[in-house]
């Protein structure tokens, strides 16, 4: 088992004097920016102000500059853009400004581990990975508690990079939850795995798949909605509470013993070989490199998968339903 670090473990003093540049205003940087700010930190966004993510740093009380000032200025550089924009930014705006003594910092491997960023040997490169989206982030800090992050050293140039790692984290509240050591590697392959085979990729063809079932054998594609996509909240909620087992017992034993023995027809041998045939796509780099190059096409076929999913029936119908459940309001 490997360990998990607490609050007593780490020391915000360790870069209570440094300055952190936190690249990119999103959901993820604005919590991780916020939080570190009222933790006593010293921090700098860097946002492009043509962005609506600029006016928003204003508003909570940043001046952002741009990111060549931003990675001139700090001793920490967080780089918090999407994956597919990060390499650009550190070769056009942080590399030149890289010195021994600094550290990059990211909260997602992608990056370092497929070589699409390779920095100087003489800094350090860490990272810490919440494992929640940005609001909830914000929301778990201000609250007083906080979500389990990842931490993992690729570079240790000035051999404080793991403490100062966990008093990065302990920053953002993750200390408070747990921190778990990993590598980039671990991290990068697990959560981009996670991402395509269960999460996003396996659940979203899962409900697509159920929903179109049922409306070909001719039943009310509402009806339909409600049982496949609807009713799974529900369903991952009870599991993110007290796990599978935990959620097996909270629901009827009729639909327990249909889990036990209709599952494994759904999920079949063919399904995990496929899931291995994924998984080695990762480790390869192959969907890595199939990611980079749909970018640097302007993102053609991308394009069209939107487009063509946002005309699925499952969508007109389910944007109806939504309409009238008060309750998902903003």
């Amino acid at each position: 088992m490997a360990k998990i670090y607490y609050d007593q473990d780490a020391d915000l003093n360790k870069i209570k004097d440094r300055k952190i540049a936190i690249i990119g205003y999103g959901i993820q940087g604005s919590a991780q920016a916020l939080n570190l700010r009222d933790s006593g930190l010293n921090v700098i966004v860097a946002e492009r102000e043509d962005s609506a993510n600029y006016g928003i740093a204003i508003a909570d009380g940043f001046k952002p500059v741009d990111a060549k000032t931003a990675a001139k200025k700090a001793d920490i550089i967080q780089i918090l853009t999407q994956d597919h924009l990060q390499s650009s930014i550190y070769k056009k705006s942080i590399k030149r400004y890289l010195s021994p003594g600094k550290s990059v910092v990211f909260s997602h491997g992608f990056n370092i581990h497929f070589k699409e960023i390779v920095p100087p040997e003489d800094v350090d490169v860490w990272m810490i990975a919440p494992k929640g989206p940005g609001a909830l982030v914000r929301r778990e800090y201000e609250e007083g508690k906080g979500v389990p992050c990842l931490v993992a050293i690729h570079q240790d140039a000035s051999g404080k990079a793991f403490k100062d790692a966990l008093a990065y984290a302990k920053g953002i509240g993750g200390t408070r939850a747990g921190v778990l050591e990993t590598t980039f590697k671990e991290e990068t392959e697990t959560d981009l795995f996670g991402e395509q085979a269960v999460l996003c990729g396996g659940a979203s063809e899962l409900i697509k798949a159920g929903f179109e079932t049922l409306v070909e054998a001719g039943y009310q594609p509402e009806i339909a909605y409600f049982e496949c996509c609807h009713e799974l909240k529900l369903i991952v909620d009870l599991i993110y509470e007290d796990g599978i087992q935990g959620m097996r017992k909270r629901v009827s034993d009729t639909a327990e013993y249909g889990d036990h023995t209709r599952g494994k027809r759904i999920i079949t041998e063919r399904t995990r070989k496929e899931m291995n045939k994924i998984l080695k796509e990762i480790q390869s780099g192959k969907f890595a490199r199939e990611w980079m190059r749909e970018n640097k096409k302007g993102r053609p076929n991308f394009d069209q998968m939107r487009k063509d999913s946002d005309s699925h029936p499952i969508e007109k119908v389910g944007s109806e339903l939504r309409g009238m459940m008060s309750w998902l309001r903003k």
